[in-house]
């Protein structure tokens, strides 16, 4: 079964740090965070469950992100989940809301996670970041040139 979670995407800004700080928005994990089109992804990942048998699968958004931790830094699936418990910018990778000292699943789900994110459909998922990449600059690019045109024609 799985459960689409309700909220909007998730903002750096409100992720909870309950000894005190924020997340900075230079961070290689928030930036990649933010990079990646969360929502339009997870549809496809809902269709691979059940509405209505078996326990709630973990979100897209953790099982994309652990993966991603996982092969950034190279390392073990136990090791994985051992630095995502370790490490506030990991736990806002995955889908958080707030700084969790527990791990936020077993280290045994890394294969369930590959198996339901094969080779294939991480390419169709990397396609899809490119093209959202593609589509925030092109929309940037427009804000610019709005800009430019709006402050240089309005002196003539």
């Amino acid at each position: 079964m799985y459960r689409k979670r309700d909220n909007d995407q998730l903002e750096f800004e409100k992720f909870y740090l309950p000894f005190g700080g924020k997340l900075r928005s230079d961070n290689r994990w928030v930036r990649l965070a933010n990079a990646i089109p969360w929502d339009e992804l997870e549809d496809h990942y809902a269709s691979l469950f059940s509405k209505d048998q078996g326990a709630p699968a973990k979100t897209f958004r953790m099982a994309l992100g652990a993966l991603i931790i996982k092969e950034k830094l190279n390392i073990s699936d136990e090791e994985t989940v051992e630095q995502i418990r370790e490490n506030p910018y990991l736990q806002h990778l995955i889908g958080l809301n707030e700084y969790q000292d527990k791990p936020p699943f077993d280290s045994s789900m890394m294969v369930h996670f590959r198996k339901r994110l094969s080779p294939e459909i991480l390419a169709e998922i990397n396609e899809v970041i490119v093209q959202a990449a593609l589509r925030r600059e092109d929309d940037d690019d427009d804000r610019d040139w709005q800009f430019r045109c709006n402050t240089t024609c309005k002196y003539r």
